[in-house]
Parts: C-alpha cells; structure tokens; sequence
C-alpha cells in the first residue's frame, strides 16, 4: 500500500499540482539540514567498528561520520569487505586512500581509483596497476566532468 493513499483528496491536488517544481541538492539541503553529529552518535560508531562481524564493521566505515581514526583502524581489517568500505569513504584522509592503494585486494584498489576524494597523483599511479579493473575505473574517474573541471 503507498503513502499515497493516506493523504486527503486536497493533499494528493497539491502534490500533482506541484509535480513540476524541482529543487536543486543545494536548495534539499537547506530545507533538511543534516542534524548535528553527536557524541553518542560517534561513541556508536566507534562501537560498531569493534563489532566481530564484518558486515557491521563495514557499515561503520561507510557512514559519512566514520572519525578518521576508526577508519584507519578499519583499513588494518583482516577482511577485503571492510577495507573496500573504507576505501568508498569520500572522507577518508589522503594518507588512507594512498595506502589502501597498494593493499592487495584488488577490489579496494578499484574503490580507491572510485573514491571522489582521490588525488590526481593517487590515480597516476593506479592507472599502472597490474589488474585491468582497477585501470578501467581510473579512466572512467577522469572522464567524471567534476574532475575534468579541476
């Protein structure tokens, strides 16, 4: 059932009337503000990092209020996974995503050519990489019209 069908009749009118009205991410963003991180909500993620299971462990590094400090621990993990979550982290330090890089996986080393925080210089040197992939998504990441601009 939708949400839809819970609303009045005047409700569903403006809704169609207004069909083409569009904000910008920027105008979303002002309207819905993130709220404020917390300590708790820092404490929990901390928590979560520590967690033996690696699905939730990755949830942690792909939570856009990872500290740095947990995501470089959760750079360190036995499991590929985490380390690939981490290497997705637009907010991992540049210090992480260089050494994430060389990490034997070559998935993470894809999803490090993939991060949109990655340095010019990063992808340099991940466009001579052994595996195919990770070459393939550094062409596709400079081809990205946000890169091309910079």
């Amino acid at each position: 059932m939708s949400c839809v069908s819970f609303l009045s009749e005047q409700q569903r009118a403006q809704l169609r009337s207004s069909a083409g009205e569009r904000l910008s991410p920027e105008e979303i963003r002002a309207v819905h503000p993130t709220p404020p991180v917390t300590e708790g909500k820092v404490r929990r993620l901390r928590l979560l990092a520590e967690s033996p299971d690696p699905r939730i462990r990755e949830s942690a590094a792909l939570n856009h209020h990872c500290p740095a400090d947990v995501l470089t621990r959760l750079a360190g993990d036995d499991e590929d996974s985490v380390r690939t979550c981490v290497a997705r982290q637009p907010a991992a330090p540049a210090e992480l995503l260089a050494r994430l890089a060389a990490d034997p996986a070559p998935q993470v080393r894809t999803w490090v050519a993939a991060n949109p925080s990655v340095s010019e210089e990063l992808l340099d040197s991940l466009a001579e990489d052994d595996d195919e992939t990770v070459r393939q998504v550094v062409a596709w990441a400079r081809a990205w019209p946000q890169r091309a601009q910079a």
